[in-house]
């Protein structure tokens, strides 16, 4: 069956429109041309609030976008948590943007949480893994992590660094107690789906666009979206496509080449 042709655009951030406080070529013309284009913003980062992150646009000079089209794993994870056990009390791992999107439907407490919550950002050190820990095998609370990143790209001081993702700071928990976390973020599907309820389209009607096969590209596919992988975060234009991966339906070097394959395929999408 032949899929309507795509009338949304879902877009990721990090590496694709810009690298840590620095946008990327091409993000304002692209951003600039979705004025009447349905779309929305979603992120594997659950470090700051979507406030703060259409604050982070408008810093870099790029257009500040509505915070109800920016939807993170923060975000995402809250509202799981609350459907599967409403009213959770949970204790929390990384920065304030989980925080606050936890406490907007749960309760913070370190002695009685149902829930350990491990995201990005600083916060884990001795106490905190103690915590969690014994959090999970004391009381039996559930390990959940928001995004399944084991390694993301950031910039300090103007030089390209890699940090530990969600990944990353979720496997002490998991080592010491045997634990498998659940993982929210992409490419599990809920972020799509979110982001789908506020464009008011199917799957099919909704292009995602991101820089990552494994996440982005990935978790789109499954659910029928059409694809585009942008090659300006790490997975850069020299790699090979990754053996077993799905392939995008378009494989960009930049967001110049993004906006010209639209235009040509799909004109009435960016008017």
């Amino acid at each position: 069956m032949k899929r309507p042709q795509p009338r949304a655009l879902l877009l990721d951030m990090d590496g694709l429109l810009f690298h840590g406080d620095r946008p990327l070529p091409g993000a304002r013309r692209l951003l600039d041309r979705l004025k009447t284009t349905p779309h929305a913003f979603i992120t594997n980062n659950p470090i700051r609030t979507p406030e703060q992150v259409a604050d982070a646009f408008a810093a870099m000079g790029l257009p500040r976008p509505d915070p109800e089209r920016i939807i993170t794993s923060a975000l995402a994870t809250a509202r799981w948590l609350a459907h599967v056990r409403p009213g959770f009390r949970y204790f929390a791992v990384g920065a304030g943007g989980l925080d606050a999107a936890l406490r907007s439907v749960g309760t913070p407490d370190a002695e009685q949480a149902d829930m350990v919550v491990v995201g990005e950002g600083p916060g884990l050190d001795f106490e905190q893994l103690t915590t969690g820990i014994n959090l999970i095998l004391g009381r039996g609370a559930r390990l959940v992590a928001t995004n399944p990143d084991t390694a993301v790209d950031g910039i300090r001081d103007g030089r390209h660094l890699v940090l530990p993702g969600g990944g990353a700071l979720v496997a002490p928990f998991a080592a010491a107690t045997g634990v498998t976390p659940t993982f929210v973020g992409k490419p599990e599907p809920l972020l799509y789906e979110m982001s789908l309820e506020i464009l008011d389209c199917t799957p099919g009607e909704c292009m995602m666009v991101g820089d990552r096969p494994d996440t982005d590209i990935a978790g789109a596919e499954r659910l029928g979206m059409w694809t585009a992988l942008v090659r300006t975060g790490r997975f850069a234009p020299s790699r090979p496509w990754i053996e077993g991966m799905p392939p995008p339906d378009y494989d960009l070097t930049n967001l110049d080449d993004l906006v010209e394959a639209l235009d040509r395929d799909f004109p009435r999408l960016l008017v």
